[in-house]
């Protein structure tokens, strides 16, 4: 069981490595589970475990958790790498491969909001595009609701508003 564990780790340590970007919980799963690796449960503990030996870094949201490697796993991965069988590493080159475009995309756009200390609600909304913030926005609203709606629907209708954006101010 602990190798399994082991090789679940790697894994995932070599797809963080494989990327310029933080990758999501989904993001993740998708491939794992995709192939038949191992549970959604499974990968959870995985996940935390890694998170709380310092393997990887978690960003969390209302809506998504966020991966990066740290030092400490790319160590890991530098060492260890040869651990994964090249038919492994060769299924995740191919999954990063068709997706990068994708996987980049719904992670270059976030979303979040929190109570400020009016006791209204703020909203985060940004677009990132190779490291730069491309738009940064924070919206106040009087209602958790309305707040949570605005966060959901950023993913879907930012790119819509940063051209409408551009438009009216050029």
């Amino acid at each position: 069981m602990t190798e399994t564990f082991t090789l679940y780790k790697l894994m995932i340590l070599y797809m963080l490595k494989k990327v310029d970007f933080p990758l999501t919980t989904s993001q993740i799963s998708e491939f794992i589970l995709e192939k038949g690796y191992t549970s959604f449960f499974r990968l959870q503990e995985i996940l935390t475990e890694m998170t709380e030996s310092d393997l990887i870094c978690a960003e969390s949201t209302h809506n998504r958790t966020l991966y990066r490697l740290t030092e400490n796993g790319a160590e890991t991965i530098r060492f260890f790498k040869s651990k994964l069988s090249t038919e492994i590493r060769a299924d995740i080159d191919e999954f990063l491969k068709e997706k990068y475009k994708d996987l980049k995309e719904e992670v270059s756009v976030k979303s979040d909001y929190y109570r400020n200390t009016k006791h209204e609600f703020e909203v985060h909304c940004q677009i990132i595009e190779d490291g730069s913030s491309l738009i940064d926005l924070k919206l106040t609203v009087p209602t958790e609701a309305e707040a949570r709606a605005i966060a959901a629907h950023w993913s879907a209708k930012s790119q819509e508003i940063y051209a409408g954006l551009l438009e009216k101010l050029l």
